[in-house]
């Protein structure tokens, strides 16, 4: 069940960083700010659904890297450098907000104001809350069936590949 998660959030990580990538800066110039009420029914959506929990780990994620960056340099700062990563997890945490705050306006370019009201209500009803709690079960039983049909259709092909090869005087 754990690899399913990560796998699953690992997509959901690379879906959002695509979308990001896709939301250039000539893009987003284009784009006419949104309107504060249809921001703040962004963010009220994407607190519902807590859309930016994949990103919870990102500021221990950097700090973390960079101190194993300088710790393969000099195991010896090992201690100051654990001090350091702590006090700079703790000294960046507030900046998490750019990330809620951007997710949030990302809502807005893709939902109208209306639409994203429209979303926050949905999400506040029985099967909207359902929603959100079952929504990364279903698809990691999704991903597990996927995985699971792409292996047994492997093994349909590579005879057929082997067949046909075969005939055209190829021996695999």
């Amino acid at each position: 069940m754990f690899f399913m998660q990560t796998t699953y959030r690992v997509i959901r990580l690379a879906a959002v960083a695509a979308a990001l990538a896709i939301t250039s800066p000539a893009a987003m110039a284009q784009q006419p700010a949104p309107t504060p009420a249809a921001l703040a029914a962004a963010k009220e959506v994407v607190a519902i659904t807590g859309a930016t929990a994949l990103f919870n780990p990102l500021i221990a994620g950097v700090v973390e890297q960079a101190k194993n960056l300088f710790l393969q340099q000099n195991p010896a700062l090992a201690k100051d450098l654990n001090e350091v990563a702590v006090k700079l997890r703790t000294d960046l945490a507030p900046r998490f907000d750019e990330i809620s705050n951007e997710v949030a306006r990302i809502y807005t370019v893709h939902f109208a104001e209306a639409e994203l009201k429209e979303l926050a209500a949905f999400y506040k009803t029985p099967v909207g809350k359902k929603l959100i709690e079952v929504q990364s079960l279903v698809v990691d039983d999704s991903l597990k069936f996927a995985q699971d049909w792409a292996n047994k259709l492997s093994d349909e092909v590579l005879p057929k590949i082997r067949d046909e090869m075969k005939k055209r005087g190829h021996s695999l």
